[in-house]
């Protein structure tokens, strides 16, 4: 095998190896973002979450104190995806704002003075009668539960979309993969060792790029 041979050779066995390695990380990308899309989506099944029949455009009375409402539609369908997931928790964010006469967690106070109005000065708290303790503000322990809750349902959201990144991503290096293989094949064929061992035989010059 003449020099012109060799390396058509080995340009071939590259081409084939990268090939071959485009492919199989596709379709790995391809199957790992399958799985985890479908994971996300029979988890929020099993916990059966179902919107509110407010939960819609309009379901909600419009309040400044409350910001922009949102737009989506989740009222009395299961949350079974990521999208709907996130537009249950926006929705549970505008309830915990209505609870909250439109305050967040950091703006409320942590006690109730004897009045009902919040204070975070525990010197001013209403104390329970059973057991002596500053009563403490009820909407902001509301307003805890509901981010934590949110935050659990935008990250099925989140998960569910870089699945669906990991997809695409996948499907692209596949098409690379196979674009190369072409390439390949195009340039030196299928066995290049024996087009060049007949190129040898008959004394041919080895075609070179």
């Amino acid at each position: 095998m003449n020099g012109g041979s060799r390396r058509a050779m080995l340009g071939w066995i590259g081409g084939v190896v990268a090939c071959v390695v485009l492919l199989v990380a596709g379709i790995a990308y391809v199957a790992i973002g399958m799985q985890g899309r479908n994971e996300v989506r029979d988890t929020l099944k099993k916990e059966q979450i179902v919107g509110t029949p407010d939960m819609k455009p309009g379901g909600i009375e419009a309040d400044a104190k409350l910001g922009a409402l949102p737009t989506c539609d989740v009222a009395g369908k299961a949350v079974a995806d990521g999208a709907s997931a996130k537009c249950f928790a926006s929705y549970m964010r505008i309830h915990a704002l209505e609870s909250s006469d439109g305050l967040t967690y950091a703006q409320m106070g942590r006690y109730l003075d004897a009045n009902g109005n919040q204070t975070s000065d525990e010197s001013k708290a209403a104390k329970d009668p059973n057991t002596g303790r500053p009563v403490e503000n009820a909407a902001r322990n509301l307003w805890v539960t509901e981010t934590a809750l949110a935050t659990g349902l935008n990250m099925s959201f989140f998960a569910e979309q870089v699945s669906l990144f990991a997809i695409v991503i996948g499907i692209c290096v596949i098409m690379i993969g196979i674009g190369l293989g072409v390439l390949t094949v195009a340039t030196w064929g299928f066995t290049p060792w024996r087009s060049g061992a007949a190129s040898e035989v008959r004394g041919d010059e080895p075609v070179t790029a």
